[in-house]
């Protein structure tokens, strides 16, 4: 996950707990320390390939569209699912997202019962029911 804002990122902790995901939720808080996560850069060495990324827009650094060209044009990253989890709802974020080859657009519910049912739809799709390629 790639989300700077500190009460969503524990919201989505407590989603995954609450939802008994298996899969392990990493979090970095800007899109240059996603890129470096992604390429396994210090601090970073030996973290995992993601199966899916759920991407702010709104970031520090590189904002969510700019992080979501580069991943989608690197050969090692464009096959991961990216999906978009922002509080944008603005016609011209879901265009361009979805232009740059975003796999979903959600929006944020400010709710921790409407975010943890979102998470439960959403990822057990991703993670459990769509075809993903393996690392």
């Amino acid at each position: 996950m790639i989300e700077d804002t500190l009460s969503y990122q524990d919201l989505m902790r407590i989603a995954f707990e609450e939802n008994n995901l298996p899969h392990k939720l990493h979090i970095v808080s800007n899109g240059e320390s996603a890129l470096k996560f992604l390429r396994r850069e210090k601090p970073y060495c030996n973290v995992p390939r993601p199966d899916l990324i759920l991407l702010d827009l709104n970031l520090p650094k590189i904002n969510g569209h700019e992080l979501l060209k580069t991943i989608k044009e690197e050969p090692k990253f464009k096959i991961i699912p990216v999906i978009i989890l922002t509080s944008s709802n603005a016609q011209k974020d879901i265009i361009k997202s979805y232009n740059l080859k975003a796999n979903c657009y959600l929006n944020k519910p400010y709710n921790l019962q409407e975010l943890i049912n979102l998470v439960k739809i959403s990822l057990n799709f991703w993670l459990n029911y769509s075809q993903l390629p393996q690392n």
